[in-house]
């Protein structure tokens, strides 16, 4: 199995949200990795399998997403890739500890990188974007959910770089979120 097997795979079953969120992610990782060493190939398998447990083909409920797509990986996709033992184990870590509520350190710099990508994912408009789509078909709780999820990873991130990003697009929620509340006369 290669890259593009695994992209492929990403696309059927990542309900249309899973692909579009991995390229995203791999543009951010792009832009704050510059300085930052690490192995692009590693990184890149390691951000395509990081949501594999949230996709519905995979998902296991009550088993939380990260430890479900490491799962996945180990299991079903990284033994058939070629990976060394030591490329696979830091994939396996970087999916593991890629949520923004794991407050383990990451393992290395591939990790680090992906960890951050996915947060700055969920700031700014398409943070916003992201939890109005998953809804439900009520305003008070994307709200709250978009509140809980910015104050969770606002100054989280450690990268220079990172931490601009996030800061310009908290400042954008910010000011989206505030004209929401406006214009719903209270009644969101």
């Amino acid at each position: 199995m290669n890259l593009d097997d695994i992209e492929r795979m990403t696309s059927e079953h990542g309900e249309g949200w899973g692909y579009a969120h991995v390229r995203r992610v791999l543009n951010l990782i792009g832009h704050i990795g510059k300085d930052t060493p690490h192995d692009p190939m590693l990184v890149t398998y390691a951000t395509f399998l990081h949501d594999w447990g949230a996709f519905p083909a995979f998902r296991q409920l009550g088993v939380d997403h990260a430890l479900r797509s490491r799962q996945i990986a180990a299991e079903q996709v990284l033994p058939h890739t070629g990976l060394s033992p030591s490329q696979a184990t830091l994939v396996l870590d970087a999916i593991e500890r890629h949520d923004y509520r794991d407050t383990r350190p990451a393992l290395s710099n591939e990790g680090l990188l992906l960890r951050e990508a996915d947060c700055i994912d969920f700031l700014g408009m398409i943070g916003i974007a992201r939890e109005f789509a998953w809804g439900p078909n009520n305003l008070r709780t994307c709200y709250e959910r978009i509140l809980s999820r910015c104050n969770g990873i606002r100054g989280s991130l450690t990268l220079p770089l990172a931490q601009t990003i996030a800061n310009e697009r908290i400042a954008e929620m910010e000011h989206a979120l505030n004209q929401l509340v406006a214009e719903s006369f209270g009644y969101l």
